[in-house]
């Protein structure tokens, strides 16, 4: 696996950005469920690659010994896990996705009717 670098992760946050401004042009809502799917999985998803990522960021700091042993310094890294514990409470967003096929699958689609006809 190559290097990670700042780089590396700005083009992660541009995709999610072009997701944002396709999802704004009103794709159909199964295109827009399946593109969306990866990102709220329940194991894999942001939100849990997130907490996950903000914890181990604590940890490094926490544990560098370069880090002052302050209040401050403990405040921030506290302010970390308090963020990482938010977001793990979003996991169950993918719930939410397989209500709205659920929804969709319910939903009858829309009759056509011919303006000559009454």
């Amino acid at each position: 696996m190559p290097a990670l670098t700042p780089d590396t992760i700005r083009t992660a946050t541009e995709t999610l950005s072009h997701l944002t401004d396709y999802l704004h042009d009103n794709p159909e809502p199964a295109e827009a469920l399946a593109l969306v799917e990866p990102l709220l999985d329940e194991y894999t998803g942001v939100p849990v690659q997130l907490a996950d990522a903000l914890r181990a960021l604590a940890r490094a700091v926490q544990d560098h010994p370069d880090t002052p042993r302050s209040a401050e310094a403990a405040l921030l890294i506290m302010e970390l896990r308090t963020a990482a514990w938010e977001q793990s409470d979003q996991h169950a967003l993918h719930y939410v996705l397989d209500d709205l096929r659920r929804l969709y699958a319910k939903t009858p689609p829309p009759t056509v009717r011919c303006g000559r006809c009454r």
